[in-house]
């Protein structure tokens, strides 16, 4: 796709109140309050980038739903094909955990506007006018059947279009549990319509019905030669593996696989953790960018890793780092001061 092509990202757009400094919900009586989702957590990012970027969804018809639209609008992201409907705003608390406390995320999207607007709200035709690329992730189908329903209509809109499709499997099981979906056969329709993958070796085994090796290495690299088998629009499977050493410190390494070859980045250490919250869709954001710009493989992934471990030192949902300061963090001065 040509650099100038304005990128679209479709699902729910959600508010998360976390408990302030690494306290539990309601130790204190305060909340900090941060807007976020997974798509457009990435729409924010590529904006950052020097992209175009829309975000398509449906939002309740209050100051809540335009509070949460208002300020991706402030990072620039065009929020023109956001909708007002019936249904109440998506929200998620946060737990953030330290050291050894692990954080937890208790969801309230029941009947969100998102999840209750019907699959054929939004006519796909304008928003996809002069676009290039279109991302959408299995969080927004586990929200519920009308939403996976629209999401799969979406990206079948946008292959049809002749948009890059990519998609981020995010499987979250709490959420599909809450109304029995089945994930994995909705998730496969929504691979199928896609040129990018972001998921590893345990999404595709969920996903497939399939088992790979312990190794995970080994499992990587089969569960990419089974993906570039079974769907073969897809030309590009990227993830990242972590080592947890404790909630503030972890070790990120970054893959990216083709039919033609795979590359593979240093371990970066990230200790310690401000916010990793997002830091999975900073790295897609970050692959989509080199992707967009026609990098190689390598700088892409070099690319990715190095904008989540910008987002895990940034409070919030959003990573708001530009190209620079992200190619500033690959140099060796990347830590001086900048004066």
């Amino acid at each position: 796709m040509k650099t100038n092509d304005a990128f679209v990202a479709f699902g729910e757009l959600l508010l998360r109140l976390s408990a302030p400094d690494h306290e539990n919900l309601l130790q204190s009586p305060s909340l900090k309050v941060f807007v976020g989702g997974a798509e457009a957590n990435v729409a924010v990012s590529l904006a950052q980038m020097g992209h175009q970027t829309r975000f398509a969804s449906v939002i309740p018809a209050n100051h809540l739903g335009r509070g949460a639209r208002n300020e991706l609008r402030r990072y620039g992201v065009d929020t023109r094909f956001v909708q007002e409907g019936d249904g109440r705003m998506g929200l998620y608390f946060l737990t953030p955990g330290a050291i050894r406390r692990s954080p937890d995320v208790l969801y309230d999207r029941a009947g969100s506007a998102i999840a209750v607007a019907a699959p054929d709200a939004i006519a796909w035709a304008p928003v996809f006018e002069g676009a290039g690329w279109f991302h959408v992730s299995g969080i927004t189908a586990a929200v519920g059947q009308n939403a996976a329903d629209a999401a799969i209509r979406a990206a079948r809109a946008a292959k049809a279009a002749g948009l890059t499709v990519s998609f981020d499997c995010n499987y979250r099981q709490k959420l599909w549990e809450a109304w029995n979906g089945d994930g994995p056969a909705i998730l496969r329709q929504l691979l199928a319509e896609a040129n990018v993958l972001f998921g590893d070796h345990r999404d595709i085994a969920l996903i497939l019905g399939m088992r790979f090796a312990e190794d995970p290495e080994i499992a990587r690299r089969a569960a990419a030669e089974t993906v570039f088998q079974h769907f073969p629009n897809i030309k590009r499977m990227a993830c990242t593996y972590r080592v947890q050493h404790s909630v503030d410190h972890h070790d990120m390494t970054g893959y990216l696989f083709s039919p033609e070859g795979s590359w593979t980045t240093a371990s970066l250490p990230l200790t310690p953790i401000v916010d990793r919250i997002g830091g999975g869709d900073a790295f897609a954001s970050g692959v989509i960018h080199g992707l967009m710009k026609d990098w190689s493989g390598q700088r892409t992934l070099d690319y990715g890793v190095a904008a989540a471990g910008i987002k895990h030192a940034l409070p919030g949902d959003f990573n708001l780092a530009t190209e620079s300061e992200i190619l500033a963090a690959l140099s060796a001065e990347g830590l001086d001061v900048r004066r």
